[in-house]
């Protein structure tokens, strides 16, 4: 399926049994997935570290098969019906964009650049929340990606379960309270880099993954536990191309 690009401090808890760093290899189209496509750049670099921290310091294991079968037993908790209708679907449903809802004084966004980024410099000023430039280790691509607040869409904010989809499987009947913490919430959102995040759009896992298979796995266990977390669905395709993956990392 061709790769279609359409222009378009830290987190309060971690995923349960959920790592960021994956050594997985797979590459190419399975059953219909359409991953995304790296650049020629030489090296995979490490995966995103902490804040104050070198990545070699804080490079999380890899997700071990027992956290692969832990999100496999939490996949199977999920409920399986087809999409709902986009019907009614804005940004806005979601709340305020980038609300500061852990009331810390700085934005989500930011937030999720202190956290994702090292080597960050921040605007005087702004008590150290306005993130102006760092180093980005994507976790998509795998490539070293560097930021700067003036070219501020190649490094852009995903949601891992895009609120779109979100929409179309459950969040439709979540209050707006709650909609808001999930546009919002840590474990829903990476820094990544910016074309990929554009090419990922609206996709579940049964239509988009990472270019970077090392991260597959992390990816899908980091979607199941966002949706059990909201009370979301899963499609039957989207079921089947989660669990292809974590039995890949099970089995290993």
């Amino acid at each position: 399926m061709p790769n279609r690009v359409k222009r378009r401090r830290g987190g309060k808890r971690a995923l349960p049994g959920l790592a960021l760093v994956l050594a997985f290899a797979a590459a190419g189209v399975v059953a219909g997935v359409r991953y995304g496509r790296v650049p020629d750049l030489p090296g995979l670099p490490d995966l995103p570290a902490r804040p104050d921290t070198t990545a070699e310091e804080t490079a999380e294991p890899a997700l071990s098969p027992a956290e692969a079968k832990a999100a496999l037993a939490r996949l199977e908790t999920l409920p399986v019906r087809p999409r709902d209708p986009k019907d009614g679907y804005s940004r806005d449903a979601f709340g305020q964009r980038w609300a500061d809802v852990d009331r810390n004084g700085c934005d989500t966004r930011n937030d999720i650049l202190a956290r994702d980024l090292v080597d960050r410099e921040t605007k005087p000023g702004t008590r150290g929340c306005v993130v102006i430039a760092g180093t980005l280790h994507d976790p998509y691509t795998g490539r070293t990606l560097s930021f700067a607040k003036r070219d501020a869409q190649a490094v852009q904010i995903d949601h891992v379960v895009s609120l779109s989809n979100a929409w179309q499987t459950g969040a439709q009947a979540l209050d707006p309270e709650r909609r808001t913490a999930l546009a919002n919430d840590p474990d829903n959102l990476l820094a990544v880099d910016g074309p990929t995040n554009e090419a990922k759009g609206d996709d579940d896992a049964a239509e988009w993954l990472p270019p970077d298979p090392r991260y597959h796995c992390a990816m899908v266990a980091r979607q199941i536990a966002v949706k059990a977390e909201y009370g979301l669905w899963v499609t039957p395709d989207e079921r089947s191309a989660m669990a292809r993956t974590l039995k890949g990392c099970v089995g290993r």
